[in-house]
C-alpha cells in the first residue's frame, strides 16, 4: 500500500548496464568519500563536492532534505565493480506542477566522460518524464563550469536564462547559475540523442576492454 504521506517522487531504484542509481543511505558514506578523493573533487571551486571528512555530514543533510520533500539523493554505483562512483539528485521539487531538477551530481574522475554518466541522465529523464509525468526537467550549472555546461548542452536542453548573483560558492564568491531544462515534447528527441550516444560509447568501451 502506497503511503499517502511519502514526499513526491517515491524512492526508486533505476537499473542500467553501467550504472545503478538507488536511493542514499548513510552506509554508502565511506565508499563515496573514497570516490571523492579520486580528483580531489571538493577542490573544484564552481563545485560543492563534500570533503571526504565532511561526506557524513553532508548525507545526512541530504536525507534531511528528503523526510523536507524537497530532495531525493542517489548513490551512482558501477555495474562492473558494485562500487559507488558519485551521486546525483532530483531535487528543487515542484509536486503539484509535477517539475525537478537533476542535480547535486558529481562522479569520481574515473567515471567521468564515461557511459556511465550518460547512462544515468538516460535513466533519470525516463523516469522523469514516463513514470512521473513530468512537464520539465531542469539543469542548474555555475556560469564557470564550462565542462558541466557542455555536457548539459550535449544532452539537448535548452538554456533559459542566467539567474546573476544567485547565491554564494563556499569559498564566499558570487555565483551566476546558468538555468537549462528539457520540456516533455522535446524529450522523445532526446531519449533518440542518448540512446545513439550511449550505443556509441558502449561500443568503444567493448572495443577497449581486453578478453
Amino acid at each position: 500500500m502506497k503511503n499517502a504521506d511519502a514526499p513526491w517522487p517515491p524512492e526508486v531504484v533505476l537499473h542500467g548496464d553501467h550504472a545503478l542509481i538507488t536511493p542514499l543511505t548513510g552506509a554508502h558514506g565511506p565508499a563515496l568519500a573514497e570516490a571523492a578523493k579520486d580528483g580531489e573533487l571538493w577542490k573544484l571551486w564552481y563545485t560543492s563536492v563534500a570533503a571526504p571528512e565532511d561526506m557524513s555530514a553532508d548525507i545526512k543533510r541530504r536525507l534531511a532534505l528528503r523526510a523536507e520533500g524537497s530532495c531525493l539523493p542517489f548513490t551512482v554505483i558501477e555495474q562492473a565493480t558494485g562500487e559507488p562512483v558519485g551521486m546525483t539528485t532530483y531535487m528543487n521539487i515542484d509536486a503539484a506542477n509535477r517539475r525537478l531538477e537533476i542535480g547535486a551530481t558529481w562522479y569520481c574522475r574515473r567515471a567521468q566522460r564515461t557511459a556511465i554518466n550518460t547512462e544515468c541522465k538516460r535513466l533519470l529523464l525516463a523516469h522523469a518524464f514516463e513514470a512521473l509525468d513530468c512537464i520539465a526537467v531542469e539543469f542548474r550549472t555555475h556560469l564557470f563550469n564550462s565542462a558541466s555546461r557542455r555536457a548539459i548542452e550535449r544532452l539537448g536542453a535548452k538554456l533559459d536564462g542566467i539567474l546573476r548573483s544567485h547565491s554564494r560558492s563556499p569559498d564566499g564568491s558570487l555565483r551566476d547559475t546558468c538555468v537549462y531544462s528539457i520540456i516533455a515534447s522535446e524529450w522523445p528527441a532526446v531519449r533518440r540523442n542518448l540512446d545513439w550516444r550511449l550505443d556509441r560509447l558502449s561500443a568503444a568501451t567493448t572495443a577497449t576492454t581486453p578478453l
